[in-house]
């Protein structure tokens, strides 16, 4: 499988600063592109507004209208990542953001590429500990629930979102709708199971360097799925990092906590933009 067939939305101007985003595991592009595009679209009132972004969102294999190929675990996924700089951004230096099982692809990219990641995001990221079940997690709760909103969902659809949503809102529900049940809908269910058997990369992206760019790990307080307590571990490797544990948010915290989340994203791009141009070349 070469990393052309992956399926790939890109906005903005060709000879834009490129920022790749990489959604997480079952959803589609969709969720990045609800998550980047208020903050990086070029809204003349936000103030990121004036950097002109290439921004890059594909289907991971299995996922959206990528199909899985020959992918057989995390490793190779990243593979088909890799290619893709190569193919679409070649040397050229890049931001990179990552959301749950996309911000573990997105560290081992780090690892790989690390002179040309000029900026890093994670939001709800898979942290050091793989496996769900080992996790530092918090139990599920739910903070504001929108019962006579909730009864006049699909129930399958309700089940999707009540699944770990922390507010259960008409609201977040529509963020759901919009970014979210599309990916789930469409992903290859056998195809990720495969993938998932060797799910784990054997070993922590961070071992041995650190990463001096500007970072952001956003977390939620209240998240089930993937925890905040454990991730703070790493956080000797990223000197340059904002961490911040969002209350009232769990895995959804990029619209459970909307502003918020635009708010950090738009503070790290501007520590991006601060930082001198680095040395070309990987």
């Amino acid at each position: 499988m070469s990393a052309s067939e992956l399926h790939v939305v890109e906005h903005g101007p060709e000879d834009g600063i490129p920022v790749l985003a990489i959604h997480g595991w079952s959803p589609d592009h969709r969720l990045m592109t609800g998550i980047l595009e208020p903050v990086l679209g070029g809204d003349p009132t936000r103030p990121a507004a004036g950097a002109a972004y290439r921004r890059i969102y594909p289907d991971l294999p299995g996922m959206g209208q990528s199909p899985v190929g020959d992918a057989a675990s995390t490793s190779d996924v990243v593979d088909r990542v890799e290619r893709l700089v190569g193919e679409r951004i070649a040397d050229e230096p890049f931001l990179l953001v990552g959301e749950s099982y996309g911000g573990y692809v997105a560290r081992e990219l780090v690892r790989r590429r690390p002179g040309q990641v000029v900026g890093l995001a994670l939001i709800c990221p898979i942290g050091p500990v793989v496996a769900k079940t080992a996790r530092t997690r918090p139990p599920e709760v739910v903070l504001e629930r929108d019962e006579a909103f909730l009864d006049t969902l699909d129930p399958q659809l309700r089940a999707e979102f009540e699944d770990g949503a922390v507010v259960q809102t008409e609201e977040t529900y529509a963020a759901f709708a919009r970014d979210v049940a599309p990916g789930l809908a469409a992903a290859d269910a056998e195809g990720m199971a495969r993938i998932h058997r060797r799910w784990d990369l054997g070993r922590l992206p961070e071992e041995g360097r650190t990463y001096d760019r500007p970072t952001l790990w956003l977390l939620g307080r209240q998240d089930s799925a993937v925890g905040y307590r454990d991730q703070w571990e790493l956080l000797e490797h990223y000197p340059r990092a904002t961490f911040a544990v969002l209350d009232r948010a769990g895995h959804n915290a990029q619209y459970e906590r909307l502003e918020l989340t635009e708010a950090l994203l738009t503070d790290w791009l501007d520590r991006v933009e601060r930082e001198p141009a680095p040395t070309p070349g990987r």
